[in-house]
């Protein structure tokens, strides 16, 4: 039997993030030996590392009264809540209630456990139900042909614009036409979409590696949006700079953004790309980066029901047809 989903219902489902899949969460950086407290997807999450630095994710709540677990200390495997000692595991079952002999918690799985896997310079989580599929990568981030640099903020706008910006070809044109690597190509331009083994890919037909020409969406059991733009001479060898993104929600008015900045480089090639990165590309990509924060901060409230689309939006069209489609089926599932 069909179960009816309603709008409402999926545009909720949506807007706070699908639940079915692999998020980066964190950089590797962010997390060190104490507990940390996140939100992600509108959950509150308790990260930490065990004793061999592997990461672990509960539930940012004790069951005995609510406190934050992320708040107490972490016992290899467990985190040891501050206001009355409450021990959880990472998955998360109760292991001792110090304070009395006779508590019903232990012994008992109360609190939601996530997944947790490390990857090039990331933390992700699984946020779906069950085993989750192994983790996915697209080639740039699994190839030693490749190297780069992982950058990371937080947005106040809701990741689906951030998503929408990624699939929004033209702007480069014109937002980021004072750039280092988007100042070429024409004002104009033709598109098409087409289907791709993993997802699609969006693409100008009538210019090619002058700006920001073309994007891919991939759906590996986690959403990942890669493209290249042009590089000239003076930013050393290597070729085209690789951007592969992916976009975690914290919440309905939040996101975080993860880019992976690559190019394809060995030998010594690659060492002359990482010092010319850190001395004199980094601060240029960050700029190109705070243009699209400033502008996407900045839409007005309920942006997507105010616009009048047209024929250069039809990548992000595609992409929230995907989505809704893909929330419609994860509400069929639930009981």
């Amino acid at each position: 039997m069909s179960v009816h989903i309603s709008p409402d219902a999926r545009e909720a489902r949506v807007n706070l993030g699908l639940q079915q899949l692999w998020y980066p969460v964190l950089a590797s950086w962010q997390l060190g030996r104490e507990p940390r407290g996140i939100q992600r997807l509108g959950q509150n999450i308790a990260v930490w590392r065990d004793e061999a630095g592997g990461v672990r994710a509960i539930e940012d709540r004790c069951p005995h009264r609510g406190a934050r677990l992320s708040m107490g200390c972490s016992r290899g495997d467990k985190l040891a809540c501050w206001y009355h000692g409450v021990e959880v595991d990472a998955g998360g079952v109760v292991t001792d209630v110090p304070a009395t002999d006779q508590s019903a918690m232990r012994g008992k799985k109360i609190l939601r456990s996530y997944p947790a896997q490390e990857a090039h310079g990331a933390i992700f989580l699984w946020f779906g139900e069950g085993e989750p599929p192994p983790l996915r990568l697209p080639e740039q981030l699994t190839s030693d042909e490749f190297s780069g640099f992982l950058c990371t903020a937080v947005w106040r706008c809701n990741y689906r614009y951030a998503h929408d910006n990624l699939m929004d070809l033209m702007h480069g044109a014109y937002l980021h036409a004072v750039s280092h690597s988007m100042s070429g190509g024409e004002k104009q331009a033709r598109m098409e979409v087409a289907d791709t083994p993993d997802g699609f890919l969006f693409r100008k037909t009538d210019q090619a590696d002058l700006n920001f020409d073309w994007v891919e969406f991939m759906d590996l059991d986690a959403h990942w949006m890669r493209t290249t733009v042009p590089y000239g001479p003076e930013a050393g060898p290597g070729g085209p700079f690789w951007i592969v993104g992916n976009v975690v929600p914290i919440d309905e008015e939040t996101c975080q953004v993860f880019f992976w900045r690559l190019r394809r480089v060995m030998g010594w090639q690659r060492a002359a790309w990482r010092f010319l990165y850190r001395t004199r590309l980094e601060l240029k990509h960050w700029n190109v980066l705070e243009q699209d924060r400033e502008v996407l901060e900045g839409l007005v409230p309920a942006a997507r029901q105010h616009e009048t689309l047209y024929s250069h939006d039809a990548g992000l069209v595609r992409l929230r047809r995907f989505l809704n489609q893909a929330a419609t089926r994860e509400l069929e599932k639930v009981p």
